[in-house]
C-alpha cells in the first residue's frame, strides 16, 4: 500500500471515527479524575439534563443545513412556556397548556422564517431581533415574577418516570428518531440540504425553497417550546429568564457535530454525539468542582480541541 493510499485512510478513519473518539477520550478523562462519573445515577442525570439541550439541537441542525440560524430559541422556550404556565395555573387543562405551549414556539418559528423570506433579512439578525422581542414579551408577561404551582400531569414531561427512565430521556430519544427520519428518509430532508448547499440551482430544480425555509424555523420554534416544556416540568417554575444560552450550547453541538455552517453537509448522527460532549463537560465541570470563572474557559477548549480532532480529516 503507498504512503498516499495509508494517509487517505487515516483521514477517513479520523473523518468517520474522530468524533466518537473525542467523546470516549473525554469520558475516560472525567472516569479517571472522579470516581463519581461512570456511575448509573450520575449518566442518568447527565441524559436527562442533556435532554433539553438535545431537542433544542435537531431543530437548530435543521436550521443550519438550510445556511442558517436562530438566537432565538432559549427567548422562544421562555415565552411560550410562560404563557402555557399561566394558562394551566389558572384552572386551564395541563393537555390544553402543552398544545398551547407547541403552538406559540409554532407561531413564533413562523415569525421568524416569514421575516427571513419576506423582507430578505439575514436570519442572524431576524432571530437576534427576536431573541430580544420574546425576551422582552416574557418578562412583561410575568412581570419578572417566576410561575409555580403545577399539576402533576402538566410536569409530567420534564419531571416524571417511565419505568425507571426519565420522560424527557425518551421524549428527546423520540425527537431524534422523528428528525433523523424526517432529514434522511423524507423529501423535505433532500430538500434541506439541497437549499443549503446551492438555493438557487434547488430554486431552479423546483424546490420551494420559502416553504422549506419557513418550514424549519417553524420545527425549531415547536422544539424550543418543547424544551422549555420539560425545563418548568423539572423545576415546577416558569421564569421569564430560562433558557438564557441555550442557543450557544445547540449551536456548539450542531457545529462539534460536524454540520457545517455553510449548510448541506451534516446530519444528526453527529449532532446526537456533539449534545453528549457538551452534557459531559458540563457535568464534569461539577463534579471537578472547576470554579465557575472557568468554566466557559474550560467549556471553550475543550470543544475546540474535539472540533479540531474531527476537522482534520475533512
Amino acid at each position: 500500500m503507498t504512503t498516499f493510499a495509508r494517509r487517505f485512510q487515516t483521514r477517513e478513519w479520523v473523518r468517520q471515527f474522530g468524533l466518537l473518539f473525542s467523546f470516549v477520550l473525554i469520558c475516560a478523562a472525567l472516569t479517571l479524575f472522579s470516581d463519581r462519573f461512570l456511575t448509573v445515577v450520575n449518566i442518568t442525570n447527565v441524559l436527562r439534563i442533556s435532554a433539553i439541550n438535545a431537542i433544542i439541537s435537531v431543530g437548530m441542525t435543521f436550521v443550519i443545513l438550510t445556511a442558517g440560524i436562530d438566537l432565538s430559541v432559549g427567548a422562544v422556550a421562555a415565552l411560550a412556556a410562560v404563557i402555557a404556565a399561566e394558562f394551566v395555573r389558572q384552572g386551564g387543562s395541563p393537555v390544553l397548556g402543552i398544545l398551547l405551549c407547541l403552538v406559540v414556539g409554532m407561531l413564533l418559528g413562523l415569525a421568524n422564517g416569514a421575516l427571513t423570506i419576506l423582507l430578505r433579512i439575514p436570519p442572524f439578525i431576524t432571530t437576534l431581533g427576536m431573541m430580544t422581542i420574546a425576551r422582552g414579551l416574557a418578562l412583561t408577561f410575568t412581570q419578572g415574577i417566576p410561575i409555580t404551582g403545577f399539576p402533576d400531569e402538566f410536569r409530567f414531561l420534564g419531571a416524571g418516570f417511565w419505568g425507571p427512565l426519565p420522560v424527557p430521556i425518551l421524549v428527546a430519544a423520540m425527537v431524534f428518531a422523528g428528525g433523523y427520519l424526517l432529514l434522511a428518509r423524507t423529501t423535505f430532508g433532500e430538500y434541506v440540504r439541497a437549499l443549503g448547499n446551492n438555493p438557487t440551482a434547488a430554486r431552479l430544480s423546483g424546490i420551494h425553497t420559502n416553504r422549506t425555509t419557513v418550514a424549519v424555523y417553524v420545527i425549531i420554534g415547536m422544539l424550543s417550546a418543547l424544551a422549555g416544556l420539560l425545563l418548568i416540568g423539572r423545576l415546577d417554575s416558569a421564569a421569564p429568564t430560562l433558557g438564557v444560552g441555550y442557543e450557544f450550547d445547540a449551536i456548539a453541538a450542531v457545529v462539534v457535530g460536524g454540520t457545517s455552517f455553510a449548510g448541506g453537509e451534516g446530519g444528526l448522527g453527529g449532532t446526537l454525539i456533539g449534545v453528549l460532549i457538551i452534557g459531559v463537560i458540563n457535568n464534569g465541570l461539577n463534579l471537578l468542582n472547576v470554579n465557575a470563572l472557568w468554566e466557559q474557559v474550560v467549556k471553550g477548549v475543550v470543544i475546540a480541541l474535539a472540533l479540531l480532532i474531527y476537522k482534520s480529516a475533512r
